[in-house]
Formats: structure tokens, C-alpha cells, sequence
């Protein structure tokens, strides 16, 4: 493919977008070859182990080929899509982008993008490629350019050697980069660290051409060196193809949400002694409240249902008894008793079993705990949940009655404590007042990590909670 005048091809790489994630599939692409791109824009939705994040475009150009089809799982570091940049949009720093052919200019001809050397990606979203070719050395030029600081500490953290001058660090760059939230979002979404970004702005502040220009420096050419051949090697014997019988069988391939809860539920079971306490409690004044809230103006239009009211019943018990609301540390052989509750809901969704959590649920009254609720189950129905919303939990309840579920014992979500699960509400034959009435009943299971939590505390937590589902005064007198 020729390219325009003044025109280079960007490589744009999968990021890291879960903190860790090696890998992402390609569920839907919102572009094709020909289409024009502007910053900033989605071009593609990825499902990541955690969630489905959609991935924007960092810069103007048109696209030139989507090197995998929806569908494929692909590394983070590989380059997924080709965007032709003209010129001008081209970033600065003395870092010049990737191109398909050399530039006519005899004296600095321009070399087509490094491929990379098999090296492990430094920064999140931007590692190499994987050819076996490096680039010969561009000529340095009489002044060091404006990114000349970043291309060294990039440099640095991808194992090459920097320039022999020594360039001095600023005292500015022992500072909080300087950079307003849009920059720092932009930086973030991009793996650039702000601290390696060499300012243009007034007064020392960063722009986004400067992030730009940092982008550009991760993905400078290297100097060319050839790679010795590599022996031959006989090719392994294929293996031979599984055959099962497809009208009586179907198989499913074990990927992204699933395969991340697999493997979390599996390193948690055989990591963290299980205990699991049930308690089988008369409900019927907690339906009565909650019937009388959907009534109240102060919850007009928020999502008010029994699962509201128990996790308002389990915050005050965690408020009455914090050692429950802990972790285990286990390089320290420190137990970590938070003094926070990010309230963990479990979900099912489409994609698998995830689990965000509400931040501060300890800190929230009860409309704004119903908000939140709302907002995290239709976020998670509608499969939009950001990692973010995944991490940091530390007390989980899962709802196993909705499907009809009498209880369970659950699996603690790793890094957690405490797990509640909640069975069906139905009406019970129940002694009430000395004589057996219909009563709403439902049994709760506290399952909860016997290294740091004793049986005594378990008991104390789930009881409290069973205590206020019984008598739901009890959320104003002890909270």
C-alpha cells in the first residue's frame, strides 16, 4: 500500500485496561478500513477476564486495516488496528512515527516501524512487537529535541541504553506532574506515566500533544540488528483432532469473565478454610417495610426491594462487629481489618458470574444505597461494569433466591472475609405468638474465612443481621 504525502501508519496496540490482564477478545468492531477516526473515539469493544470495556482511538487518522477479526482473543501489547496519520497530526518529541514506505528526503529517510524483538511490553497498552529486525539508528540532531527526557526514560525501562549524554531531570519532574483531568485520562487510558512527560504548556503544564509525544517515544525505532538464524527444528507431530459426536454434544470454550471466575473460585476454595452458618428467619415485617418504602416520595423511583433492606441489615451488623470486614495478608501474616465496606452484589449476567461492589456502602443512607444498587445491577445487565467496579471489595452478598434457591454455601470472592448468601422469601408455616402462622421466611448462609474469623464472630454477624430482618426498628436503633 502506498501512503499519502505526509502520511504515516500508527500501530494502535491492545491496552491493559484491567491492571494485569495479559489477554482480551475482540467482541465487536465499530469501524472498518476506510472509515475516518478521530481522537478519542471508540473504534472497538473488548472483553477483558473482568468485564466488556470499549477501547478509543489516541489520535485522527483513517483506518487502514483491523488486523483481527471479532471473535479473536489477542495479547495485550498486540497491535489490533493500522490508522494513516497525515503529517500534521503527527506526534513531536523527535520521535517519528511508523511508516509503510521511506520518506523521499535522501538525508532522513523514514524507516518503517520496528515490529519489535520479542521483548516483554513495560508499559501498559504500548510493549514491542515481535519481528526479529531492528532498525539502524536515526541521526541525532544538533539540539536535543523537547522529549528528548521521556525517549531516555523509556528507553531505560525497555532494557535499551540511552543516549551516552546525560540528561538532567528537571526539578519539576520530582513534582506532581502538572495536567489537567481530561490529560490525566487520556494518559491513563494510554499507559503513560505523566512523571516520564517532558511539559510545553504555560507555567510547566501538560498537554495532550505532550502525552502524544510520549506515546511516539515508546514506539521509536531501534537500531538495526540482524538476528542470527535460527536452526532448523523439525516440526512437532500435530495432535491428533478430539472427535466427539457435535448432535449429541456442544462445547463451550473457557474465556473471559468465566474463565477469570474459574480460576478465582478454584485459588479461593483451596486458599482461604471455608465455614459456612445458616439461620432460617421470619421476614414478614421486612416485606411490610419494604411495600411501605416503594410508597414513600423519598424513594420515588429508586429500586426498592427486600435485597436493599439486607444489605442495609448486613452494614449495620459489619458496624457492630468491624472484625468481620477484614482480610488476610498473607506475606506479612497480618490480618487487614478495613475500616471501609466496599459491598460486593453478585451478578449473573450473560457473560458469567462478576461481582462489583458498591465504594463507601458504609458511609451511604438508605436512598442513596438504593441508588447505587440500581445503578450497579444495570450497569451489570447490560454488560457496561468497568474493572474498576470489580476491585477493592471486602463483604459480599449473593441472592441465590431469585432463582428460587432455598440457600447455599458460597465461595468467598478472593481477598474477602465474608460472604452472604440469601435464599428465597416464601410463606412458611411459622410460630408466631405462640400459634403456627403463614409468615414470609427466608434461611441466610455466612460463609466466612476461618483463618480470621472465628466461629463466635461469624455467629455474632449473622445473627445481627437475621435479628434486624426479624425486627426491622432495629436498622434506626442500632445504627
Amino acid at each position: 500500500m502506498t501512503t499519502m504525502t505526509n502520511a504515516s501508519v500508527r500501530e494502535f496496540k491492545m491496552p491493559d485496561v484491567g491492571e494485569g490482564l495479559t489477554e482480551a477478545e475482540i467482541l465487536k468492531w465499530y469501524v472498518q478500513p476506510g472509515d475516518t477516526v478521530t481522537d478519542g473515539q471508540v473504534v472497538c469493544e473488548v472483553e477483558t477476564a473482568k468485564a466488556a470495556v470499549e477501547l478509543p482511538i489516541p489520535y485522527d487518522g483513517v483506518v487502514r486495516a483491523l488486523h483481527f477479526p471479532e471473535g479473536t482473543t489477542v495479547d495485550v501489547g498486540t497491535s489490533i488496528i493500522a490508522v494513516e496519520v497525515a503529517g500534521g497530526a503527527a506526534p513531536a518529541a523527535g520521535a517519528p512515527a511508523a511508516e509503510t514506505e521511506p520518506a523521499p528526503a535522501p538525508q532522513e529517510p523514514q524507516e518503517p516501524k520496528a515490529e519489535g524483538s520479542g521483548r516483554q511490553p513495560v508499559l501498559v497498552g504500548y510493549g514491542v512487537a515481535t519481528s526479529a529486525t531492528r532498525r539502524r539508528p536515526r541521526k541525532a540532531a544538533p539540539a536535543a529535541p523537547a522529549g528528548q527526557a521521556a525517549v531516555s526514560v523509556q528507553a531505560e525501562l525497555n532494557g535499551r541504553t540511552p543516549a551516552p549524554e546525560p540528561v538532567a531531570e528537571p526539578a519539576a519532574a520530582r513534582q506532581r506532574p502538572l495536567a489537567k483531568p481530561p490529560v490525566r485520562k487520556l494518559a491513563k487510558d494510554l499507559g503513560i506515566d505523566l512523571a516520564t512527560v517532558v511539559p510545553t504548556g504555560p507555567d510547566g503544564i501538560i498537554t495532550r500533544e505532550d502525552v502524544h509525544a510520549a506515546v511516539s517515544a515508546t514506539q521509536a525505532p531501534e537500531p538495526e540488528v540482524q538476528a542470527p538464524a535460527p536452526a532448523p527444528v523439525a516440526p512437532a507431530a500435530a495432535p491428533a483432532p478430539v472427535s466427539y459426536d457435535t448432535a449429541r454434544e456442544t462445547r463451550i470454550p473457557v474465556k473471559g469473565v468465566r474463565k477469570a471466575t474459574a480460576a478465582a473460585m478454584v485459588g479461593s476454595a483451596f486458599t482461604a478454610p471455608h465455614v459456612t452458618e445458616f439461620v432460617t428467619v421470619d421476614v414478614t415485617r421486612t416485606m411490610k417495610l419494604v411495600e411501605e418504602l416503594k410508597e414513600d416520595k423519598e424513594f420515588s423511583g429508586l429500586r426498592v426491594n427486600p435485597l436493599l433492606l439486607i444489605a442495609k441489615a448486613l452494614l449495620v451488623a459489619i458496624r457492630r462487629n468491624p472484625e468481620i470486614n477484614a482480610s488476610w495478608d498473607e506475606a506479612a501474616q497480618e490480618i487487614v481489618v478495613k475500616h471501609y465496606v466496599n459491598l460486593g452484589i453478585a451478578a449473573a449476567t450473560p457473560r458469567g458470574l462478576i461481582v462489583p461492589n458498591i465504594k463507601d456502602a458504609h458511609a451511604k443512607t438508605l436512598p442513596q444505597l438504593a441508588e447505587s444498587l440500581g445503578e450497579l445491577v444495570s450497569t451489570a445487565r447490560e454488560g457496561k461494569t468497568s474493572p474498576s467496579a470489580m476491585q477493592g471489595g471486602t463483604v459480599t452478598i449473593t441472592n441465590v433466591g431469585v432463582f428460587g434457591v432455598d440457600t447455599g454455601t458460597p465461595i468467598l470472592n478472593p481477598g474477602e472475609s465474608a460472604i452472604l448468601a440469601v435464599g428465597a422469601i416464601k410463606p412458611q408455616p411459622w410460630v408466631h405468638k405462640g400459634k403456627v402462622k403463614p409468615r414470609q421466611v427466608t434461611t441466610l448462609a455466612l460463609s466466612f474465612d476461618h483463618r480470621l474469623v472465628d466461629g463466635e464472630l461469624g455467629s455474632k454477624v449473622l445473627a445481627d443481621v437475621a435479628a434486624i430482618l426479624e425486627q426491622p426498628k432495629r436498622l434506626i436503633t442500632w445504627a
